[in-house]
């Protein structure tokens, strides 16, 4: 079983800050590419930003300049780190991971729970 586990959302006022983080764990053989995306209400799921095992990170034009993505292999984790925060930002966010188990010769699409971000005064 693989489980991917967001934490570090919350609510936080314009121009704030909040990280969030994602650990995956369970039976994993090795981890490919993860990333976060968001669902607004009403709206469908987007992309935010995704990073490769090889720390080639690619984001929205939306968050550019605002949010930085990075990992941890050693951890099993990704990152998000989000500045300059808007209410528009506010949201479910999710994070996914490209994942191969032990004695799999394929990797699966995992994706966590979600975590709320919301951004309000």
């Amino acid at each position: 079983q693989v489980q991917l586990v967001e934490s570090g959302g919350g609510l936080v006022q314009p121009g704030g800050s909040l990280r969030l983080s994602c650990a995956a764990s369970g039976s994993i053989f090795s981890i490919n590419g993860m990333g976060w995306y968001r669902q607004a209400a009403g709206k469908e799921r987007e992309l935010v930003a995704t990073i490769t095992s090889g720390n080639i990170t690619n984001c929205a034009d939306s968050v550019k300049g605002r949010f930085t993505i990075s990992r941890d292999n050693a951890k099993n984790t990704v990152y998000l780190l989000m500045n300059s925060l808007k209410p528009e930002d506010t949201a479910v966010y999710y994070c996914n991971a490209q994942i191969r188990r032990y004695y799999k010769s394929y990797f699966n699409t995992y994706w966590g729970q979600g975590t709320q971000v919301t951004v309000s005064s």
